[in-house]
């Protein structure tokens, strides 16, 4: 990893003395598979958060409709800045007033496998194959398996936000993308209201 700050624009949109999500610090590489996480975000508006750890840091993206086992559905995927590998373990509720103010649960969690290859066949870094704007890879969590894809189709230049697209691929997975209001996180077994009125009776 270079000496540049990659957690600067996380650490800039929030104020760590009133929120209780981790300020996190630089990554190192690990040996075991790299872990992903996706979490419900009930902030000004609903979504999905995916987040695939790559060279020490979660890269990140707001899918609005939650990924999908159809590999018919295209679900669009939005980057956000980087978020620390601590990140994963955050389920609870930040403050209003403060960025992203709304509760959180843990969806689902698990490890991956990059599944990138070149035109040949060979495989790439994963990091690599996200600049170059498709990413294959295979999770392994409590509720989603098997190949999935992130390809970009917009760059992002003149002003528009860049944008990917994040499918499911070969057979279709058990279930399709769950009513996030009434789904359970697989770490505490909790829905958002109930995380919501804990930490609000705390």
């Amino acid at each position: 990893m270079s000496g540049r700050d990659v957690l600067t624009e996380y650490r800039r949109k929030r104020d760590f003395g009133k929120t209780r999500e981790p300020r996190g610090k630089r990554g190192t590489d690990s040996d075991s598979e790299p872990g992903f996480v996706v979490q419900i975000h009930d902030a000004s508006t609903m979504h999905f958060d995916f987040r695939l750890e790559v060279d020490g840091v979660l890269k990140s993206w707001s899918i609005p409709k939650g990924p999908s086992g159809d590999p018919h559905d295209k679900r669009l995927a939005m980057p956000t800045e980087d978020h620390p590998l601590e990140y994963r373990d955050f389920e609870g509720t930040i403050s209003e007033g403060e960025y992203g103010a709304g509760t959180v649960i843990i969806w689902d969690e698990g490890s991956y496998q990059n599944r990138s290859t070149d035109k040949h066949g060979h495989e790439i870094p994963f990091a690599r194959a996200l600049d170059a704007g498709h990413a294959s890879f295979r999770l392994a969590g409590h509720k989603l398996h098997g190949d999935w894809a992130l390809t970009r189709f917009r760059e992002g230049s003149d002003g528009e936000r860049q944008a990917w697209l994040l499918v499911r691929h070969g057979h279709t997975g058990s279930g399709g993308t769950p009513d996030p209001r009434r789904a359970r996180s697989a770490r505490s077994g909790r829905t958002l209201r109930q995380v919501a009125a804990e930490e609000e009776s705390a």
